[in-house]
Protein backbone atom coordinates (compact mmCIF):
# COMPACT_ATOMS: atom_id res chain seq x y z
CA UNK A 1 0.00 0.00 0.00
CA UNK A 2 1.43 3.35 -0.96
CA UNK A 3 5.25 2.93 -0.46
CA UNK A 4 4.91 1.23 2.91
CA UNK A 5 6.25 -2.48 2.90
CA UNK A 6 4.66 -2.77 6.56
CA UNK A 7 2.64 -0.88 8.85
CA UNK A 8 5.76 -0.24 10.94
CA UNK A 9 7.32 1.86 8.51
CA UNK A 10 3.91 4.40 8.72
CA UNK A 11 5.26 7.79 10.77
CA UNK A 12 1.56 8.19 12.13
CA UNK A 13 1.66 4.63 13.13
CA UNK A 14 5.64 5.22 15.28
CA UNK A 15 4.03 8.56 16.62
CA UNK A 16 0.97 6.33 18.23
CA UNK A 17 2.65 3.79 19.30
CA UNK A 18 5.22 6.68 21.71
CA UNK A 19 1.20 8.29 22.79
CA UNK A 20 0.35 4.61 23.91
CA UNK A 21 4.15 4.63 25.67
CA UNK A 22 3.50 7.81 27.32
CA UNK A 23 -0.07 7.14 28.28
CA UNK A 24 0.55 4.23 30.46
CA UNK A 25 3.29 5.51 31.91
CA UNK A 26 1.21 8.69 33.36
CA UNK A 27 -1.81 6.13 34.45
CA UNK A 28 1.41 4.50 36.39
CA UNK A 29 0.91 7.92 38.65
CA UNK A 30 -1.00 6.91 42.24
CA UNK A 31 -3.39 9.29 42.04
CA UNK A 32 -4.09 8.21 38.45
CA UNK A 33 -4.10 4.53 39.05
CA UNK A 34 -7.07 4.63 41.14
CA UNK A 35 -8.80 6.24 38.70
CA UNK A 36 -9.46 3.19 36.95
CA UNK A 37 -12.38 4.34 34.35
CA UNK A 38 -10.55 7.38 32.73
CA UNK A 39 -6.94 5.79 32.78
CA UNK A 40 -8.60 2.87 30.86
CA UNK A 41 -10.13 5.18 28.41
CA UNK A 42 -6.99 7.02 27.63
CA UNK A 43 -4.96 3.77 27.44
CA UNK A 44 -7.67 2.57 25.23
CA UNK A 45 -7.84 5.39 22.83
CA UNK A 46 -4.08 5.61 22.41
CA UNK A 47 -3.81 1.55 21.19
CA UNK A 48 -6.84 2.07 19.01
CA UNK A 49 -5.11 5.02 17.19
CA UNK A 50 -1.65 2.11 16.36
CA UNK A 51 -3.93 -0.93 15.92
CA UNK A 52 -6.10 1.21 13.38
CA UNK A 53 -3.95 2.56 11.65
CA UNK A 54 -2.22 -1.12 11.43
CA UNK A 55 -5.59 -2.85 10.89
CA UNK A 56 -6.50 -0.66 7.60
CA UNK A 57 -3.03 -1.40 6.41
CA UNK A 58 -2.94 -4.82 6.76
CA UNK A 59 -6.44 -4.68 4.73
CA UNK A 60 -4.63 -4.03 1.58
CA UNK A 61 -7.33 -2.46 0.24
CA UNK A 62 -6.77 1.50 0.18
CA UNK A 63 -10.52 1.94 0.95
CA UNK A 64 -10.17 0.26 3.70
CA UNK A 65 -7.21 1.20 5.02
CA UNK A 66 -8.93 4.97 4.64
CA UNK A 67 -11.77 3.94 6.48
CA UNK A 68 -9.42 2.58 9.33
CA UNK A 69 -7.18 5.95 9.04
CA UNK A 70 -10.87 7.75 9.78
CA UNK A 71 -11.17 5.66 12.73
CA UNK A 72 -7.44 6.17 14.38
CA UNK A 73 -8.09 9.88 13.37
CA UNK A 74 -11.25 10.05 15.70
CA UNK A 75 -9.32 7.81 18.18
CA UNK A 76 -6.42 10.42 18.11
CA UNK A 77 -9.61 13.08 19.01
CA UNK A 78 -10.89 10.98 22.03
CA UNK A 79 -7.33 10.98 23.12
CA UNK A 80 -7.05 14.74 23.14
CA UNK A 81 -9.91 15.14 24.91
CA UNK A 82 -9.20 12.88 27.83
CA UNK A 83 -6.32 14.49 28.20
CA UNK A 84 -8.48 17.46 29.30
CA UNK A 85 -10.01 15.48 31.81
CA UNK A 86 -6.33 14.05 33.14
CA UNK A 87 -5.21 17.38 33.56
CA UNK A 88 -8.20 19.00 35.40
CA UNK A 89 -7.94 15.89 37.86
CA UNK A 90 -4.36 17.14 38.37
CA UNK A 91 -2.79 13.91 37.31
CA UNK A 92 -0.58 15.54 34.89
CA UNK A 93 1.13 18.87 34.77
CA UNK A 94 0.48 21.27 32.58
CA UNK A 95 3.72 20.87 30.25
CA UNK A 96 3.40 17.02 30.54
CA UNK A 97 -0.13 18.03 28.93
CA UNK A 98 1.55 20.12 26.48
CA UNK A 99 3.82 17.60 25.43
CA UNK A 100 1.06 14.98 24.94
CA UNK A 101 -1.19 17.06 23.17
CA UNK A 102 1.24 18.23 20.62
CA UNK A 103 2.56 14.14 20.24
CA UNK A 104 -1.35 13.32 19.62
CA UNK A 105 -2.06 16.51 17.19
CA UNK A 106 1.10 15.58 15.35
CA UNK A 107 -0.19 12.17 14.73
CA UNK A 108 -3.42 13.71 13.63
CA UNK A 109 -1.75 15.61 10.76
CA UNK A 110 0.14 12.37 10.06
CA UNK A 111 -3.13 10.41 9.32
CA UNK A 112 -4.67 13.30 7.81
CA UNK A 113 -1.33 13.74 5.66
CA UNK A 114 -2.00 9.93 4.94
CA UNK A 115 -5.47 9.90 4.08
CA UNK A 116 -5.20 12.80 1.81
CA UNK A 117 -1.92 10.71 0.10
CA UNK A 118 -3.88 7.99 -0.58
CA UNK A 119 -6.95 9.77 -1.64
CA UNK A 120 -5.19 11.63 -4.76
CA UNK A 121 -3.09 8.08 -5.43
Amino acid sequence: MGTFKRFEDIEAWKTARELTRAAYAISGSKAFKRDFGLRDQICRSAVSIMSNIAEGFESQTKPGFIRYLGIAKASSGEFRSQLYAVLDQEYISRDDFAVLFDKAEKCSSQISKLITYLKNQ
